[in-house]
């Protein structure tokens, strides 16, 4: 194979690898997110390496079930970089879900990565829409793997009455995000004009100030 070939074959590799980075490579071994600074950059700047230490790659906040006391019945511990320093610029991230008797993790995306979840304990009924409107679902077990793709409408449902259920999710992205579906269009500040949401959804003023009563943060 001459030189010719090996530049083509280099080419596509190297656009198939930039098409599958969603956070941008790290340029270096290290670079510990500095909280604190004021400066703002795309991530977070890195702290002096002499300040890093092990803690900084440490993070225990996933080790055991979250408390659900919500209505939806799930609860979402993220170990992204905003927990744990050291992920900064590394591109990756995790988060563990916890979910009630019945629970459900309502319908959201993540507008900055794919999301693959791993089932510790329990039963899911699980599913993702595509921008064609069609619906992939499952259920999954113990054990068991599914992938939800980048910036896609998801959710995951414990489908057991009776026993809680949890996930691992893996991200790549140090800090995926999360759009919830209702909340975002519901409880967002400044509000969305009443009239936007009545001819979105077909329904009435008095229909959409319930939904928003409903979803509306609770009052410590």
């Amino acid at each position: 194979m001459d030189t010719r070939c090996y530049g083509f074959f280099f080419v596509l590799l190297s656009l198939a690898v930039i098409s599958l980075a969603y956070d941008p490579d790290t340029l270096q071994d290290l670079c510990v997110a500095d909280r604190t600074s004021g400066i703002k950059v795309n991530g977070f700047i890195c702290k002096p390496e002499s300040n890093i230490t092990a803690s900084d790659f440490f993070f225990a906040g996933i080790s055991k079930p979250a408390v659900v006391n919500n209505t939806v019945g799930s609860a979402v511990t993220g170990a992204n970089v905003e927990k744990i320093a050291g992920l900064n610029t590394l591109g990756v991230s995790l988060a563990r879900i916890d979910y009630a008797p019945g629970g459900l993790n309502p319908p959201h995306t993540h507008p900055r990565a794919t999301e693959v979840i791993f089932v510790l304990e329990g039963e899911l009924d699980v599913g993702f829409i595509t921008t064609a409107n069609k619906l992939f679902a499952k259920t999954v077990k113990k054990g068991e793997v599914f992938v939800f793709p980048r910036g896609l409408i998801h959710y995951q449902k414990n489908n057991d009455k009776a026993k809680p259920a949890s996930v691992i999710s893996a991200f790549n992205s140090q800090l995926p995000g999360t759009q919830s579906m209702a909340a975002t269009l519901f409880t967002a500040s400044p509000a969305i004009p009443d009239h936007v949401l009545t001819t979105a959804f077909q329904i009435g003023t008095k229909e959409i100030e319930k939904i928003k009563s409903k979803l509306a943060p609770k009052k410590g």
